[in-house]
């Protein structure tokens, strides 16, 4: 009998790829969360991947009691019940930085639109406004210091696409690197509040837990530059959106890129949808034609891994022995 993967996406794109690159072997069944074959799929699964970490309660390990391995294509997991998966003994791993390419180079691209006004002129020279109203205020990212904060897959590679624009990059992470490491990578190490205070910019890659939730609220605010830029990419409640809306509205702050909200997707009456100094996408920085080729590789290949006896990849850092 097929081993069964359930497939759960609402990307064409990444059903397709499966479709296409699923292993010899296996029975795979693309579906949607909630549909009645996605359920009658469970019972005879022993791997689930998708973009599923909301899916991992308690009903799910009851609905599918042969599971082996659940292997998201999203980096994150905010979603999921992590101690039913403990209680189950069924691991969860991430996509193994699949998407770490697509989110470093719109960290970037965030980074440029907001500090060359590009929405702006966009409209202005859309509207026949060859230089709009007035010249608006534009700066080279050169010399600039952005502060990294969270140095996994992203935030590495941020860095590196940081120092190509001869930026002069500064990071914050639980886990530090060795001077070694650090001079390999051209970062240096500075504490949390160092890098709130002294950074031009300021690009976010971190995981949404009890300890990020909120990290940059009202005091760190306070304790940015003036022309400072924030750059998030990682999950909205990461930073307190109240606080982020007074710090932009004041002029706290200078400017922000956001790829990501407190509720997605956010209403159209959020107050950030009518500031003028805030560049913002759909929780679009992931998800690349190639992104999506890379998750479901990851995917497969930990589908094998498991399926001979080893261990998996990318077990997320609560359930890793």
């Amino acid at each position: 009998m097929s081993k069964r993967i359930v497939f759960v996406t609402t990307f064409p794109v990444a059903a397709d790829f499966g479709r296409d690159m699923v292993p010899a072997g296996y029975d795979l069944v693309v579906t949607e969360a909630g549909s009645a074959d996605y359920k009658a799929a469970l019972a005879d699964a022993e791997y689930l991947v998708g973009f599923v970490d909301m899916l991992v309660q308690d009903q799910l390990f009851a609905d599918a009691p042969h599971l082996k391995l659940i292997q998201l294509l999203s980096a994150g997991y905010n979603s999921a019940d992590i101690e039913s998966a403990r209680k189950a003994g069924v691991p969860i791993c991430n996509n193994g930085g699949a998407n770490s390419t697509a989110v470093s180079e719109h960290a970037i691209l965030l980074m440029l639109a907001v500090s060359r006004q590009l929405v702006k002129q966009h409209v202005n020279v859309a509207a026949g406004r060859w230089r709009g109203n007035e010249p608006p205020k534009l700066h080279e990212l050169r010399d600039k210091t952005v502060g990294i904060i969270g140095l996994g897959s992203i935030g590495k590679k941020t860095a590196r696409l940081a120092a190509a624009f001869s930026m002069h990059v500064t990071y914050y992470d639980i886990e530090r690197l060795s001077e070694a490491e650090e001079d390999a990578l051209g970062v240096r190490f500075r504490l949390f509040s160092e890098i709130i205070q002294e950074s031009d910019l300021i690009s976010l890659h971190v995981p949404l837990n009890d300890s990020t939730r909120h990290m940059i609220s009202k005091p760190e605010f306070a304790a940015m530059q003036s022309d400072a830029i924030l750059v998030n990419t990682s999950r909205g409640p990461v930073v307190d959106e109240t606080a982020l809306i007074d710090a932009l509205s004041t002029g706290v702050i200078a400017a922000a890129g956001l790829d990501v909200f407190d509720e997605e997707p956010t209403s159209p009456d959020n107050p950030l949808l009518k500031l003028d100094n805030v560049t913002l996408t759909a929780h679009m920085a992931g998800p690349t034609f190639e992104s999506h080729k890379a998750r479901v590789r990851n995917a497969f290949d930990n589908v094998q891994r498991v399926d001979r006896g080893e261990a998996p990849l990318w077990v997320i850092q609560e359930l890793a022995q």
